[in-house]
Parts: structure tokens; C-alpha cells; sequence
């Protein structure tokens, strides 16, 4: 998310006394999948073992999907932590706010293969309308930039595997499902409101 429209998305909640930060987490890194079950087993906390290994089923098959080399995760730094747009601390929330580069055909993809049932703080069906919507325009954003495990014109392949392994991931370790919201207009004022009553919910 641009750092205009994070700043406008935490201004808007911290007038309703909400306070959102910005953090990483160890096991949401540059080794995508590989380093979330690295992480995983080395807490030996058995309330989280089936819940990850069920989330690696589906990442590492998405990964498939999209043609990504495994071998790149393995050999990709353990603290090069990908970022996450905010945090309600306090709860344990993550938050994204996507904007229309989020929603693509490759999104999609990802979307179609999420478990009956996943926990998710956004909904799915709306995220898949918004996929098919916006996808023609959206595809073509960043096309031919490069991306590690990806190749050439794998920024938005990447992209969306990395929004699917904070959706799948961030419940598996424990946290409350991530809400994930739209801002394809880039007001993030705007995004905020439309949650509004959700996100007043996290202070309570």
C-alpha cells in the first residue's frame, strides 16, 4: 500500500482512538512458505501444527500454480520480513489495504484455491468480483518487471502469492483472521469508513 494511503487509512482510525502500527513478523518473510514452516516448527507449539501444515498444502500448490521455484525460497535470506501494512497490537490484527494492483487474474487463482471454511477477515466473494473486474487493467501493471522465483513479468504472480500467504499464514500462527480491505479509488480515508464498525470492533 502507498505510504499516502496507509497514512490516511491510521489518521482516520486514530480519530476513533484506534491505534494502528506498522510491523514485521519472523514467520512472514522473503522465504514465502519454506520459512513459515521453518518458523513453525521451531516453536513446537502444538496449537498451531495442524492449522500451518494445512495452510502449506495450499501455498505450496498455488506456488505450483504460478510456475514459482521453490528452490529461490530455500535459498532466500530468513530476516528479509515482508511487510505488512498495519497492526492492531493490542488484538493481534493484521490489516491490508489493497489497491487495484491487487486484484488480477493471478489474485484470482489464488482466491479460487482457498479451503471451504478458511478464516479470513475479508470477504472472498466480493475480493473474487473485484478479481474479475478490475483483472483487465490490472494485469497489465508491472507486467514485464522481474520477481525472485518468478522470472521475468512475475511482479504480479508474486504479488499475489505473497497476499495469499499472509491471508493462509497469519491464522496458522495464531493471530485473529487478517482483514483485508479495498481501496482501488487510493482513498484510504474512504477504505477506512467503509469498515468502520469492524475496525471500531478491534478496541473493544
Amino acid at each position: 500500500m502507498p505510504d499516502e494511503i496507509r497514512a490516511a487509512f491510521a489518521a482516520a482510525a486514530a480519530e476513533d482512538g484506534i491505534e494502528l502500527e506498522t510491523r514485521t513478523f519472523d514467520w512472514l518473510s522473503e522465504q514465502g512458505h519454506v520459512g513459515l514452516e521453518r518458523v513453525a516448527k521451531a516453536r513446537r507449539d502444538p496449537a498451531i501444527g495442524a492449522p500451518v501444515v494445512a495452510a502449506l498444502e495450499v501455498l505450496a500448490a498455488f506456488y505450483a500454480r504460478l510456475k514459482g521455484d521453490v528452490s529461490v525460497l530455500v535459498a532466500a535470506r530468513e530476516n528479509l520480513y515482508l511487510p505488512v501494512d498495519l497492526v492492531h497490537v493490542s488484538s493481534g490484527t493484521l490489516i491490508e489495504v489493497d489497491g487495484a494492483s491487487h486484484f488480477t487474474s493471478s489474485r484470482l487463482a489464488a482466491l479460487d484455491l482457498y479451503p471451504a471454511g478458511a478464516a479470513l477477515g475479508f470477504d472472498i466473494a466480493e475480493h473474487r468480483e473485484l478479481c474479475r473486474s478490475l483483472s483487465a487493467s490490472s494485469d497489465v501493471l508491472s507486467r514485464g518487471m522481474p520477481a525472485k522465483g518468478f522470472g521475468f513479468g512475475g511482479v504480479l504472480r508474486e504479488r499475489a502469492y505473497h497476499d495469499a500467504l499472509r491471508d493462509l499464514a497469519t491464522p496458522a500462527m495464531g493471530h485473529p483472521p487478517l482483514i483485508r480491505i479495498a481501496a482501488v479509488d487510493g482513498d484510504g480515508a474512504a477504505a477506512y469508513a467503509g469498515r468502520r464498525a469492524e475496525l471500531l470492533a478491534l478496541a473493544t
